[in-house]
């Protein structure tokens, strides 16, 4: 099957088509106000409310409140939730039971220690996201440009989908993928002109890239 391929940081149209067009299966909406890539409810519903059904819609939040899901859900349709703060397995699966909506908790990587975090989660969040431990001192738990070794990843298995992030472009995705053998990747700064600023062509190669075949990659 289809490496899945999820542009994360959408603050413009240009970005939207580009992506649909180039054929990516989740676009990501940013909900953390530190972060250069975010969005209002609001706008987040101009951007994504006229897609197309098989493209997922991913909120992106990090320990949010309930007052904060309740805005955001009751202005843009969500498809997945993504949650890459600190959240416990029990506060995943409150969101999970209230919203009912899948979730996806990040788990952030650093040495081959951390992927033991993951076990908490597999019984309460329906995805796992891999990505990069964000610098000592960084404002944002991801979309740093940062990668982790690929290789603690390989061979590894778990009973859910999972999704490989951290300092991905198209130069490394193939790369990437053939290392961890990740069904599922995601993007943010590495198709960026600069913090925020989606790169069109940058799409567009990002997700041929991804799409080689693991033979040729």
């Amino acid at each position: 099957m289809p490496v899945e391929i999820k542009i994360c940081g959408i603050t413009e149209e240009e970005t939207v088509e580009a992506a649909l067009d180039a054929g990516a299966d989740h676009l990501g909406l940013v909900f953390f106000a530190k972060s250069p890539r975010a969005v209002t409810p609001e706008r987040a519903a101009e951007l994504v409310s006229w897609l197309p059904q098989p493209i997922s819609r991913v909120g992106l939040f990090v320990d949010p409140d309930d007052a904060l899901l309740d805005a955001v859900l009751g202005a843009v349709r969500l498809d997945l939730l993504q949650l890459h703060g600190n959240e416990s397995p029990e506060r995943v699966e409150a969101i999970r039971q209230e919203y009912g909506l899948p979730v996806m908790k990040a788990i952030p990587v650093a040495e081959a220690a951390d992927l033991a975090a993951a076990e908490a989660y597999l019984g309460v969040a329906d995805r796992l996201l891999f990505d990069a431990r964000p610098p000592k001192g960084a404002a944002l738990p991801g979309g740093n440009a940062a990668s982790f070794d690929w290789s603690l990843l390989a061979g590894k298995r778990w009973p859910l989908r999972w999704m490989l992030a951290g300092g991905l472009t198209p130069a490394n995705v193939a790369e990437a993928i053939r290392v961890t053998g990740a069904a599922a990747v995601d993007v943010s700064s590495g198709v960026e002109t600069a913090p925020g600023r989606k790169d069109p062509d940058l799409i567009r190669a990002f997700i041929a890239a991804a799409r080689v075949p693991p033979a040729a990659a």
